[in-house]
């Protein structure tokens, strides 16, 4: 087993450690932030991540995995070191790679012995060539260093499952040396190991999840077609997940992707091929179709609604995606300016995302339109004269039918995941709009008219 540190505890460095740990290795993960690492230690994990702290809490015990802001202990004699630090998306698309170049200095500054420098962070290709050249710039030591790209492929909500259970591992070396260790240390994992150079393992990163993104995109085209021509997008992606050339999954339509990785990594990779002088034009078409669809339910309301000032708005769902606390990328935070704008009084609830969007939109009655943070779904939708659904978490794909139409003053609901049955809303006697359906409409009374009215 072999002694590892850790450059970041967020998503991709925390779950990292903590699975290397998992598996027997010996690891230590370094943050600058104090208050983070006193957090840690004590069991608790800062993200919202399934079976991430019963991991931590089990390892730490064990004495397998430690968290500490001294780099310079962490680093110096350990044999593999992986940096999960962000690489954040700057105005132009490019990626911010000031925190791997301080990281990189750290190391070439605190090295003792010899050590490969993984990188899992996303960073554009031919970056780990420029890491290495700058440890070279900057080591202190007479020690081998090399500079490796394993790039990770998790998703957020299930990240542990996804790391441990991973069905490929990419692996990016130059030298048989830096090989072997990365294979030695993924060995315990039990999984396929896909080995090529650097600059292949860079790429792959970036052309997986723009793949990814490329067939959401199309898949919300073909939805906003299928509204305009009266065909049904999920009965058309039933019928297209039987072609194992396409496949069953990203077939859903909705109101676009968000998150840390699909909106960065299309942009940023749109910019890698402009400096190159070439346009991706596939990519780009995907980021443009993702930008109009985040606002399509708010289009769609505002054709349906004279105006949203006064009126009570239940906002189901706030993070990006189920699982998660992250609101990065999400269309909610597209979604609550514009209906805050319009003077809406909303009521927002989601089950672990309503604090972080209130570090954003505070409660707050004084201005023309307000937010107040609902403890379940149902006292978010008590009076509401229209609902919006954006994240498909199970409390919320529990609500039924019935409940809107009890609950809502105006039972009229915009559904950015497709939760429900055009039938059963309809029969629920609610009025539905979702996502590349005809809309759904209240069932009108069935008792006859009075005579007078049927001979005037």
């Amino acid at each position: 087993m072999y002694k590892i540190a850790v450059a970041g505890t967020g998503y991709v460095g925390l779950v990292a450690g903590v699975c290397f740990a998992e598996v027997g290795h010996q690891v230590t993960c370094v943050d600058i932030d104090e208050g983070k690492v006193r957090l840690l230690k004590s069991g608790v994990s800062p993200i919202y991540e399934a079976g991430l702290e019963e991991l931590m809490q089990k390892n730490y015990a064990a004495g397998r995995i430690d968290y500490t802001t001294d780099y310079k202990s962490a680093y110096k004699d350990a044999d593999a070191i992986f940096i999960g630090v962000g690489t954040p998306e700057q105005p132009d698309g490019s990626a911010n790679l000031s925190y791997i170049a301080t990281v990189a200095r750290q190391i070439a500054e605190s090295v003792e012995k010899d050590c490969l420098v993984v990188v899992k962070s996303t960073v554009p290709v031919g970056t780990n060539d420029k890491v290495e050249q700058f440890i070279q710039d900057f080591l202190v030591n007479d020690v081998r260093v090399e500079v490796a790209s394993n790039p990770e492929f998790l998703a957020q909500g299930s990240a542990v499952h996804d790391t441990l259970h991973a069905e490929r591992i990419i692996i990016g070396t130059e030298s048989k040396w830096a090989e072997e260790m990365l294979m030695k240390i993924y060995e315990p994992f039990h999984l396929p190991i896909v080995s090529v150079n650097r600059r292949s393992a860079e790429m792959i990163k970036y052309a997986s999840n723009d793949f990814l993104a490329l067939k959401i995109s199309y898949m919300n085209d073909i939805a906003n077609l299928c509204e305009l021509v009266g065909a049904d997008i999920q009965d058309v992606a039933k019928g297209m997940s039987f072609d194992e050339r396409i496949g069953s999954k990203f077939l859903n339509a909705g109101i676009g992707f968000g998150g840390s990785c699909f909106p960065k990594d299309t942009k940023a990779l749109e910019y890698i091929a402009r400096q190159h002088g070439y346009e991706l034009k596939t990519v780009k078409a995907a980021i443009d179709v993702n930008k109009e669809q985040k606002t399509m339910l708010y289009k769609k309301a505002s054709k349906r609604l004279i105006t949203f000032n006064g009126l009570k708005v239940a906002v189901l769902g706030l993070t990006f995606k189920p699982g998660t606390d992250d609101l990065r990328e999400a269309a909610s935070l597209e979604n609550v300016p514009l209906l805050l704008e319009q003077g809406a009084d909303i009521y927002a609830y989601d089950p672990v995302g309503a604090f972080n969007f209130a570090k954003v939109y505070p409660e707050d009655k004084s201005g023309k339109g307000s937010i107040t943070y609902a403890n379940n779904a149902e006292e978010a939708l008590e009076g509401a004269n229209v609902c919006f659904i954006f994240t498909e978490w199970g409390e919320i794909k529990a609500v039924t039918p019935k409940t809107y139409k009890k609950l809502m003053r105006t039972p009229l609901v915009f559904d950015g995941r497709n939760i429900y049955s055009l039938d059963d809303m309809e029969k629920a006697g609610v009025e539905y709009h979702s996502i590349g359906r005809r809309p759904a409409t209240r069932q009108e009374s069935k008792e006859p008219k009075s005579l007078e009215l049927q001979t005037s």
